[in-house]
């Protein structure tokens, strides 16, 4: 059954997980998202095919690094469960998990970073979550704005590239 995927944006912090490391490791597990709104994207909405925009965060370049796309649907988060782990949540369990996760797989790694205040200028992504929720860590995208978002990383890749003008 073919269905057209839905666009999301992951944050990641990228001394702790990068768009290179997923290069590195081609396929993982997205976890310790400990936010109700994002888990249940991540529990309810993110479905296989799904594409998704890889944000460095919290960095001196914070913005869009890369594409990747979900590989596998919510599952719990096992981090939860273990005392061990920085994730642990003394609340969820393994007969009712509170937290979930998906496998994203790396599809693609941009020249360049398109930076948080590049993607601000760009009047057709003025709506974005990103704007509106800067804090969220899983957050939804709009096809167009997807769009936009892939015409910016193709100039990056291509400098003699048209600048992309939004849609009206």
């Amino acid at each position: 059954m073919n269905r057209n995927p839905s666009y999301w944006l992951m944050k990641s912090e990228p001394d702790v997980f990068s768009i290179q490391d997923l290069k590195a490791c081609q396929v993982t597990y997205w976890d310790g998202v400990r936010n109700y709104q994002a888990r249940n994207y991540l529990r309810d909405g993110m479905k296989v095919g799904d594409c998704v925009l890889f944000y460095h965060s919290n960095t001196t370049k914070s913005g869009i690094s890369g594409i990747a796309e979900v590989v596998k649907k919510g599952y719990p988060d096992d981090t939860a469960f273990n005392p061990r782990d920085d994730h642990y949540d003394p609340k969820s369990r393994p007969d009712h998990p509170t937290w979930y996760r998906v496998d994203v797989k790396f599809v693609k790694a941009f020249p360049s970073v398109i930076s948080i205040e590049r993607l601000r200028k760009i009047p057709g992504l003025k709506k974005m979550v990103l704007f509106r929720n800067g804090r969220l860590s899983v957050q939804p995208v709009t096809k167009k704005e997807w769009e936009i978002i892939l015409r910016l990383g193709e100039k990056a890749q291509n400098p003699k590239a048209p600048k992309p003008r939004s849609p009206r």
